[in-house]
């Protein structure tokens, strides 16, 4: 079987970037973009606000604690869905294999591109140079021979980062690196690994599988082939939409029944126009044979 190159390609930072793109005075500030009001949760923070300990997922009064001189700012999605665009054009000109993880990240596999635009490191760094010129910002790449090596190879220089996992140099890339680099280690599976003696990816690689299945199940057996080098899965050009929601933090508890109904009627139809804008209506309908009663 021919040995894949993929590519991972990851926006570093990518909201609050493109608020400093927009308004340079931002430049080396702690920019944070989240929900506004103290229920609301950070979406994304700059590198200076990280130093601070802010991240992703915290509670905007947590990340206000921790950070009081940053700069909150609002999420403006479709302004980064516009840049998005931008970054995604860029990437399809190496080649047809893009896979899209958010909009700020991507797999491409650029096994075929090496006649037309040279080794998977060159294409990288003509990626690289083009999102920074064209756009003006700054994407980390992580070069390996599987999808999950080359997205933890892209984690580990940010930002601007560029890390290559040449074939044949996979076990001795994953081996050393701790546990929780892995895809589906959080904290609770880390602490579980641990009683064990599993510390690094090649502590867990050396686990037997049946040991792993039988502690965590389905997990486990996933555990299993991400820690031993068995990602064989292709760069998906089409990904199915898996769900579709609709969310509202609200500054206070809503404790009244029927003013509960009317938010929850409120947020249904919000679901029902997303799907039928995405055409999921009709497919729902003929997926699960529904008919009109008449």
């Amino acid at each position: 079987m021919p040995h894949k190159d993929i590519i991972h390609l990851d926006m570093d930072a990518f909201y609050p970037a493109v608020e400093v793109l927009d308004d340079p005075s931002l430049e080396g500030k702690p920019v944070i973009v989240g929900g506004q009001g103290d229920r609301g949760v950070v979406s994304s923070a700059s590198y200076e606000a990280r130093k601070f300990g802010v991240h992703s997922a915290q509670p905007i009064i947590t990340a206000r604690r921790l950070c009081p001189d940053g700069i909150f700012l609002p999420v403006r999605m479709a302004r980064y869905v516009e840049i998005s665009k931008k970054v995604f054009e860029v990437f399809c000109r190496f080649t047809p294999l893009v896979e899209p993880l958010s909009i700020d990240e991507a797999f491409l596999d650029v096994t075929g591109s090496r006649r037309l635009f040279g080794s998977p490191q060159e294409i990288a760094k003509k990626i690289k140079k083009l999102v920074k010129g064209e756009i003006g910002l700054t994407v980390s790449a992580g070069i390996a021979p599987s999808k999950l090596v080359a997205k933890i190879a892209s984690d580990l220089e940010k930002p601007d980062g560029l890390t290559v996992v040449p074939h044949g140099k996979v076990r001795e890339f994953l081996d050393p690196l701790p546990i929780e680099k892995l895809w589906g280690v959080g904290k609770v599976t880390r602490k579980d690994l641990e009683l064990l003696g599993v510390r690094t990816i090649g502590d867990l690689s050396r686990l037997p599988r049946e040991l792993l299945k039988s502690k965590f199940g389905k997990h486990g057996l996933h555990l299993y082939t991400m820690a031993g080098d068995m990602d064989e899965r292709d760069v998906e050009t089409r990904r199915e939409v898996k769900s579709i929601g609709h969310e509202v933090t609200y500054a206070k508890d809503i404790v009244d029944l029927e003013t509960v109904k009317k938010k929850l009627l409120a947020l249904a139809t919000q679901v029902a126009r997303r799907m039928r804008r995405k055409g999921e209506v009709q497919r729902f309908c003929a997926d699960n044979q529904v008919h009109n009663p008449a």
